[in-house]
């Protein structure tokens, strides 16, 4: 693809300093009511429309229910692998004419790739509505699945892990060591990184892509989300024109649950070649978006490692200065339907020693339930209010807000009733959540020191 797709979430990537969400007038705003119509074609793909038309733009999202999660030992990355081949062409679009009608139309498109997901959008003026829905339509129906694309594919997302990762400070330490707070038999669905290895991408095949194109990518384990200037009775039409011929394709398994097990409890030793100072990540396991107590994990994270007054950055940066800088990891690859992950990054200041920073890393955390106030959980609310309105006032990212509604909470109406689950958290909920998940006895410590020179 033309444009960098992330793997991991922002935060991960940006090590030093969180950008903090301005209160302001937002914080006494509640998210505005979303009206979201949804129907569902005879082979299964369902739609979900929100008419908004504040602007002449209109967002066409789809969500496949395929993601690393759905890998097989020695096919690890075959979800970003797939992703990068829906780029290629297909019956009646040539390799990167995708890109093209979409920017001469005036728009935007992209995709990604996450432990449960694989999503690919177009933004655009509302007038080529029929622009996007066709080019989306003619990759699933008829995806160029051939020896030459993959090759090329293959290649491509070599080069990202090598741009993005092997390369990279820290990056591989995060994304190839938090997965083992999985347990690979129990739970290989996300006990492996979503952009796998290398020998995995070279082993490959076309029928192993033109496999795995059949049973994902049929319009049965598809959501597709489109908001903005539009009626729904337009959408449906032009859905059911561009949609409805497109066969049904096979039932796809179920999920996976995933039990205890994993490395928590445990401290794992690494190299870095592109470090110049040692680092810290300790991670816990967690619990996925639907559970009653991922609002205040998500809140606790806030207080605990989001900007320059957050506790972490405070006590180990500012008093203590044994830190650069830190930071909360709050699902950073991503949500994930049966687990999530709660981590803390620290990056040693100079002269100080990794076991050093791991210990003053762990003692934070052990007291993280210790005098939580009123004031820092009405802070951390009013960001993540301020986030989630500032979050859905584009087309795109409110058809991202109902495919998360939808995918992780259940149903579309949880966006309207989401916010209700934050607001309602008190200082005995965060204190709650912190002693019953930030224990040393569930944490995978990773001490991150710097090639030998």
């Amino acid at each position: 693809m033309r444009q960098v797709r992330r793997l991991v979430r922002p935060q991960v990537m940006r090590v030093l300093g969180a950008m903090a969400l301005g209160a302001g007038v937002l914080a006494a705003q509640a998210p505005a009511p979303v009206k979201v119509e949804t129907f569902t074609l005879p082979n299964g793909l369902t739609v979900h429309v929100v008419e908004d038309h504040s602007a002449q733009v209109v967002a066409v999202n789809v969500w496949y229910d395929v993601g690393s999660r759905n890998e097989r030992p020695g096919r690890t990355g075959f979800a970003h692998l797939f992703e990068h081949m829906m780029f290629q062409g297909s019956a009646n679009v040539k390799k990167a004419e995708h890109f093209q009608f979409i920017e001469r139309a005036g728009g935007e498109m992209n995709g990604s790739t996450q432990p449960d997901r694989t999503n690919y959008y177009e933004a655009l003026p509302s007038n080529r509505l029929n622009l996007a829905l066709w080019l989306e339509a003619d990759r699933m129906r008829s995806l160029a699945v051939t020896a030459e694309n993959l090759k090329n594919q293959q290649e491509a997302v070599k080069e990202e892990r090598r741009l993005r990762v092997d390369n990279q400070p820290y990056t591989g330490a995060f994304i190839e060591g938090m997965p083992a707070l999985f347990d690979r038999t129990a739970c290989f669905a996300y006990a492996h990184s979503i952009i796998g290895s290398m020998d995995d991408l070279n082993a490959a095949t076309v029928a192993d892509v033109q496999g795995f194109f059949d049973l994902y990518y049929a319009p049965n384990n598809a959501t597709l989300v489109v908001t903005g200037d539009v009626t729904p009775a337009t959408v449906r039409r032009l859905v059911t024109e561009y949609f409805g011929s497109i066969p049904r394709g096979a039932s796809v398994p179920p999920g996976v649950t995933c039990g205890e097990g994993g490395a928590a409890g445990r401290v794992e030793r690494v190299t870095d070649k592109n470090a110049t100072l040692p680092a810290v990540l300790s991670a816990v396991r967690t619990v996925p978006p639907a559970h009653a107590d991922h609002p205040a994990l998500e809140l606790l994270s806030t207080i605990l490692g989001s900007g320059e007054s957050s506790r972490l950055n405070r006590a180990l940066v500012r008093e203590r200065r044994v830190a650069a800088g830190t930071q909360a990891l709050f699902n950073p690859f991503g949500p994930m339907r049966a687990a999530g992950i709660f981590g803390v990054l620290a990056i040693a200041n100079q002269g100080v020693t990794a076991d050093s920073l791991a210990a003053t890393v762990t003692d934070e955390l052990r007291r993280a339930a210790d005098g939580i106030t009123d004031a820092e959980l009405t802070k951390a609310k009013n960001s993540w209010r301020a986030a989630t309105i500032l979050g859905r006032q584009t087309a795109l990212s409110l058809s991202e807000a109902v495919h998360y509604a939808t995918l992780y909470l259940g149903s579309p109406a949880a966006v309207n009733t989401d916010a209700a689950r934050y607001e309602a958290v008190t200082v005995a909920d965060l204190q709650r959540v912190a002693r019953t998940y930030l224990r040393s006895d569930r944490a995978l410590t990773i001490i991150i020191s710097p090639e030998a020179r």
